[in-house]
């Protein structure tokens, strides 16, 4: 019995230690869907949309798409398993660009609004990797193989804003258009990683709950879970509210639109340059005190804003949101993981998706009139309260966990 298990458990770590490598490749490619989307759609809509005040549609778009899409998403992938729909994904994305350069060519602003609405929906499958890493894995290892994979969305952050500078003007006549098309190539080269992808069975100590298939509606009513999905849609909402209005609110205080990039680019190295580390963290002390503690820096860069309006103070407070963003949203994700047996995990991470980037699709849309309406300032107090209402009974979930974990 002993060797049979042993061989069980190999057979395992193989498969699932095979996924995260697959996966983190993959999100390399496919994560710099979003960052060419949001850094290219204002400027093109500027150029297509007949209304000025249209101009970042194609952004919303994106996030709609991503809202929408996580639900079919998850049913896609509980019906015909992951690496289908990952592949189907990666066929959205490769369309979406195809698509959204077509709009570009035909000067029309509804086509490119509907490639960036398909980019939405890529995303969508694309922001489910982080979840399909920890298949076959449990504990320390299913919360470090989710750092991992969130490795990959650096190297997306660093290859999407040099895929729209290499690519811009490949297309004489049609600025961006090749930006568009050069995306479409990355979720292209994403089908053969993603067809390496394999399902790893089921470590031994999850087949005594495999068959629990509790209704959603049991799910949400389970405190854990529902701690769970909230610490994430606080810890995303909270980071996409505040850098969504952040370049507009320091160019509207006399800064530079390089120091306002220069700022975004920092904010977003230290959303994903953690991800090295924060599975070990997590491992130590705790996936529960580990979002606490990413709460405690969204706070904290809430404080920063607050206290002053130079250049040192904006970019303060966007480099600790991103550390914030990134302890906060990995652990919430490791907690989600943990809540839930593997025949629920299509409805308890599809819901959990919904309910997140349903949340960043909200406050993209209304970072930017509530700036223009209240100030910066109201955008960072009103940040406060929402990490407080979370903070608390996260903080009583890891004290009250064996051995304060």
């Amino acid at each position: 019995m002993g060797i049979v298990e042993a061989t069980f458990r190999d057979r395992i770590d193989v498969a699932a230690s095979r996924n995260v490598w697959v996966l983190t490749a993959a999100q390399s490619l496919g994560g710099a869907n979003s960052p060419s989307v949001i850094s290219l759609g204002g400027l093109v809509g500027q150029h297509l949309a007949s209304d000025p005040a249209a101009a970042t549609l194609p952004v919303s778009m994106l996030n709609l798409g991503l809202a929408l899409g996580t639900l079919p998403a998850a049913a896609v992938m509980r019906r015909f398993g992951r690496r289908t729909g990952y592949i189907l994904g990666a066929t959205l994305g490769t369309i979406a660009g195809i698509v959204a350069t077509i709009g570009i060519v035909r000067s029309s602003f509804v086509i490119f609004c509907l490639g960036t609405l398909m980019a939405g929906f890529y995303s969508a499958y694309v922001q489910s990797y982080r979840f399909a890493a920890t298949d076959g894995l449990t504990g320390a290892g299913r919360d470090r193989a989710i750092s991992r994979v969130m490795v990959g969305g650096l190297i997306a952050a660093i290859i999407g804003p040099q895929l729209v500078i290499w690519t811009r003007n490949a297309l004489p006549g049609h600025a961006f258009a090749g930006s568009f098309l050069s995306q479409a190539m990355l979720a292209l080269l994403a089908v053969p990683i993603l067809l390496a992808l394999r399902r790893p069975a089921a470590p031994a100590a999850v087949h005594a709950t495999a068959a629990a298939n509790r209704p959603l509606a049991q799910m949400l009513a389970s405190p854990r879970y529902l701690l769970a999905v909230a610490t994430g849609v606080v810890s995303y909402g909270l980071m996409t509210f505040v850098m969504t209005a952040a370049p507009m609110a320091m160019a509207g205080h006399g800064h530079s639109v390089d120091s306002a990039s220069l700022g975004i680019h920092w904010h977003v190295l230290a959303m994903f340059g953690p991800s090295f580390f924060t599975g070990r963290l997590m491992a130590r002390f705790g996936k529960e005190r580990m979002a606490a503690t990413g709460l405690l820096l969204i706070g904290g860069s809430a404080l920063i804003a607050l206290s002053g309006l130079d250049i040192a103070h904006f970019w303060g407070s966007l480099i600790l949101l991103g550390l914030g963003w990134n302890f906060g949203f990995i652990g919430a994700t490791a907690m989600v993981a943990e809540c839930h047996s593997p025949s629920e995990r299509g409805k308890a991470q599809g819901a959990n998706d919904f309910m997140v980037f349903g949340t960043v699709a909200c406050a993209s849309f209304f970072a930017g009139s509530l700036l223009h309406s209240s100030g910066w300032s109201t955008i960072n107090w009103l940040v406060l309260p929402a990490v407080a209402f979370i903070l608390v009974p996260l903080v009583w979930r890891a004290a009250s966990l064996p051995g304060n974990r």
